[in-house]
């Protein structure tokens, strides 16, 4: 609980983004219910406004307004499609790892590939969670269009936050062609661990299995390699089970009472959003609590709806882990070493801005290229997860891997106090400040260099620098470069195993 409210949160994003995630989805949902619309429609619309605010991503406003508008392009089809499946099975299950490949091959695209493939994915979903029928269609229609235009006049009209830079790449961004193209590779894989966890699931229940298909395709969100993977899985777990515990305190009590249930539904979203980056544990949490209301206003919760929810979330764990071990497997290594590397060019690119502003030249501007580096650092720290979990047996790389996150993030934060020197007129004048910041770029460019270039850079010592706090920054920054060169010299793999 400390960890959540103690990350840094800069300029209160994180907040702002939960606070106007309630406001969209209560202004979705009363538009809904103003309509005349049924419950089952005022939840759908409900999830496409979560949906439309928490995986729309685009770098800038005009493309985030125009995935929005996309987004019942990819849902509506697939919607009508799978409201017609109900009683043929083997054509359902055969859509759902259709739906699924299609998704993740889509993230290729970028942001606005992710985006529409999520939507068409729980477009699919949710007809299974609210057993939704063609003669609802109309209405359900209805719903999403009306919430999509509430939640993007909330987040387009009424409050917009700006990004001033782009959003760190997907890690299916990362270069390859074919099968070594991570969303491909991710398509085969999120496909094959579908098709497992539906025979399984529907093993445990024929009416909920769909929550293990959910699992698998949540997993493989916002994941790279095998580590990762596996990871995120038992985080999902622990999430569901401490979801799990607060639903039965909380959601079985209340028996779907209307507005109690509203208003924890809002502290849920509001959960959704506030962790999402910091812990995908707690955003768990708040998402089984979340369900567990849903399923109140249902009529349909009880402890045994709860406890197969937690089972077929261990179904779906369970196949996301068996399919990234066997097939077509990526190692966290290869994964890691490309976001430790991108966050080190931010760095160089960062002090070269700023150097370029402290030489005189007022255009350059080192802010975005920090704004991004503390977003590449937190993808590092997601791939370099794997080798500082508690429960990993390789203790060396966990010591090294936890070396490389210190140090990075140090730099992160020698490089905001570099942004907030530059953005000085005063220092702007000052050669020495200057001069300083062309040593650290040549230290990065030291650290990208290869294997040799490291060995060399590991006994170097960096000059102190006499000047007050403006070049302490770059002294200091200097010297986490330079220490960086030990852990990255040796990989963060071992020789017999990797992760």
């Amino acid at each position: 609980m400390k960890r959540i409210f103690i990350a840094p949160d800069p300029g209160r994003l994180r907040l702002r983004n939960a606070t106007r995630a309630v406001i969209g989805i209560g202004v979705a949902v009363a538009v809904s219910e103003l309509y005349g619309l049924s419950l089952v429609a005022s939840i759908t619309g409900g999830l496409a406004a979560l949906l439309a605010l928490f995986t729309v991503a685009d770098a800038s406003v005009r493309a985030q307004r125009i995935t929005t508008a996309l987004l019942p392009v990819a849902g509506f089809p697939v919607l009508a499609f799978a409201t017609a499946l109900h009683d043929v099975p083997a054509a359902r299950d055969a859509a759902f790892v259709a739906v699924v490949f299609c998704g993740v091959y889509a993230r290729r695209w970028g942001a606005r590939g992710n985006a529409l493939g999520i939507f068409a994915f729980m477009s699919l979903f949710v007809t299974q969670f609210l057993h939704a029928v063609p003669a609802q269609l109309p209405e359900l229609y209805a719903a999403i269009g009306l919430s999509l235009l509430a939640a993007g006049a909330v987040r387009f009209l009424l409050w917009p936050i700006e990004r001033r830079i782009p959003p760190a790449a997907a890690p299916t961004g990362l270069p390859g062609t074919g099968l070594a193209r991570p969303t491909t590779r991710q398509a085969f894989q999120a496909a094959a661990a579908c098709s497992l966890a539906l025979a399984v699931g529907q093993v445990l229940s024929e009416e909920r299995w769909y929550w293990a298909v959910g699992t698998v395709w949540w997993i493989f969100v916002n994941t790279a390699s095998r580590g990762e993977t596996l990871v995120r899985g038992f985080r999902r777990v622990l999430g569901t089970v401490t979801g799990v515990v607060v639903g039965f305190l909380v959601a079985i009590p209340l028996q779907g009472a209307p507005v109690p249930s509203a208003a924890l539904i809002a502290v849920c979203v509001f959960g959704i959003f506030y962790t999402a980056a910091v812990s995908y544990s707690w955003m768990m949490l708040a998402v089984t609590v979340l369900a567990s209301l849903l399923y109140g206003l249902l009529g349909v919760l009880d402890l045994s709806l709860l406890v197969l929810r937690l089972a077929e979330t261990g179904v779906g764990a369970v196949c996301a882990a068996l399919t990234v071990a066997l097939v077509l497997p990526v190692t966290t290594h290869a994964t890691n070493d490309a976001w430790i590397q991108r966050a080190l060019q931010c760095v160089h690119a960062a002090t070269a801005e700023a150097a370029a502003r402290l030489a005189g030249d007022v255009e350059a501007d080192p802010a975005p290229h920090a704004a991004e580096l503390e977003l590449l650092f937190g993808r590092a720290k997601v791939a370099l997860a794997p080798l500082v979990h508690p429960l990993s047996p390789f203790r060396a790389r966990m010591a090294r891997a936890r070396q490389v996150i210190e140090l990075l993030e140090a730099c992160v934060g020698e490089v905001r106090g570099l942004v907030s020197v530059a953005a000085d007129p005063a220092a702007s004048r000052d050669a020495a400040l200057a001069d300083a910041c062309w040593r650290v770029t040549a230290a990065v460019e030291a650290l990208t260099a290869g294997e040799r270039r490291l060995a060399a850079v590991a006994h170097e010592t960096p000059r102190p620098m006499d000047g007050g706090e403006p070049l302490m920054y770059l002294y200091n920054l200097e010297k986490k470069l330079t220490e960086l060169a030990s852990p990255l010299g040796r990989p963060l793999r071992s020789q017999s195993a990797d992760s």
